[in-house]
């Protein structure tokens, strides 16, 4: 048996004026998953604990089978895990963005204008931050290049004291109320003042804005957490299996987790990613593998940036070129199989960022089709009156 969890990043959103009070799923066309929701067991699931932040790392965690409340110790130690960064015990880890933000002179009355850089690329955020690690690493605070927009700082010996805000969650806001918090804050903050300087002439910036590019201005420091460990998964699950994903975030969840980790050339996880090497990475695992967790982050970028159009194109993307060659795949393997696809939360394009409602989910049995739903969306998997309490209970559903 072949088991296969296609998650689409921050698909599920709310009903949006722009789209005829439809969501996304209702709008996008997406036959093949509307074919397998018509033959598998549908519902909605609770991804986010009571309590926790509606993060995709909190998320993730709990759809690929394990317990947020029990495991999860930060987002950017997954995060340092992916890209091999060094970590002690005792190491507080958190995540930087290369952002840009408002011109204004006072930091504190700056607006996040783009919590990307306008997803600046991966050898132009390294440059960046090479050389703000020269100007700002001591002996006990250091900066680590990851990919795109996404980057590391270590604090040696340090204590989780901190209220820091993801900056996705506030987009064209102003930072004033959203800067750091807590014991030692001044330290982090007194960094991403520092960075504006560094930055502001910097020839990778000026370079952007002469190609109409908007320029990594700051850095934002959030997500912060110590070093994760993990069980294997296949420990737990008895089940051999592995990970497809762009994004470290999910790259660090499946590393700690044991699992083999694919590297796809030009997978970006935005909308303009290698969705072709995504799927031929995941047949290529399938061979070797009975478990495949196959993350696709570019509904998520688009809700974040609040773009409808390439939300619902993204939708329609991933059912062509994921779910389509993975189901031919498996239905032409001759070998029984399981497909579970959902997200891992909402990021509703009206607000720009996650929320922790229950996401809609279907189970596809080849060894047991079932009446399930005409379409795939938010609604319809509401209305089967089925409901699972902890995202766990995919996995656990999925190896029934």
């Amino acid at each position: 048996m072949k088991y296969v969890i296609i998650l689409g990043d921050g698909m599920a959103d709310f009903p949006n004026e722009n789209l005829g009070n439809k969501t996304p799923l209702e709008c996008a066309v997406k036959p093949n998953i509307d074919a397998l929701a018509k033959k598998s067991f549908a519902g909605m699931v609770k991804t986010v604990p009571d309590g926790m932040k509606p993060g995709s790392d909190v998320a993730n965690l709990s759809v690929m089978g394990y317990e947020p409340d029990k495991y999860y110790t930060g987002r950017s130690p997954l995060e340092a895990a992916s890209i091999g960064v060094p970590l002690e015990d005792t190491d507080i880890t958190f995540r930087v963005n290369l952002v840009t933000l408002s011109d204004d002179e006072v930091y504190e009355e700056k607006t996040m204008v783009d919590y990307s850089s306008d997803e600046i690329t991966t050898e132009e955020a390294t440059i960046l931050i090479n050389d703000l690690a020269k100007e700002l690493n001591t002996d006990t605070l250091q900066l680590y290049p990851g990919f795109s927009y996404r980057h590391i700082l270590v604090w040696k010996n340090g204590k989780l004291t901190f209220n820091l805000t993801p900056p996705h969650d506030i987009s064209d806001k102003k930072v004033t109320e959203h800067l750091p918090k807590g014991e030692n804050s001044d330290v982090l903050f007194g960094l991403m003042k520092k960075s504006v300087e560094i930055l502001k002439n910097h020839p990778v910036n000026l370079d952007r804005i002469k190609r109409g590019l908007r320029p990594a201005t700051s850095m934002w420091i959030w997500g912060e957490g110590n070093k994760t460990v993990l069980p294997a998964f296949e420990s737990l699950y008895n089940v051999k299996g592995a990970v497809v994903s762009a994004v470290d975030l999910i790259k660090g969840i499946g590393g700690s987790a044991k699992l083999e980790v694919a590297e796809v050339e030009g997978a970006t996880g935005n909308i303009h990613t290698n969705f072709d090497g995504k799927a031929q990475a995941s047949l290529e695992l399938l061979k070797n593998n009975d478990f495949l967790y196959v993350h696709l982050e570019a509904p998520d970028e688009c809700g974040h940036r609040g773009e409808i159009e390439n939300k619902v194109k993204s939708i329609e993307i991933i059912d062509e070129k994921i779910v389509k060659p993975i189901y031919d795949y498996l239905k032409n393997s001759g070998e029984d199989f399981k497909i579970a696809i959902l997200p891992d939360h909402p990021t509703p394009l009206s607000i720009k960022t996650h929320v922790s409602n229950p996401v809609p989910f279907i189970i596809y049995d080849s060894t047991n089709e079932v009446n399930g739903i005409d379409c795939y969306t938010e609604k319809n998997c509401e209305n089967t009156g089925n409901y699972l309490e902890k995202g766990k209970e995919i996995v656990t559903l999925l190896f029934k």
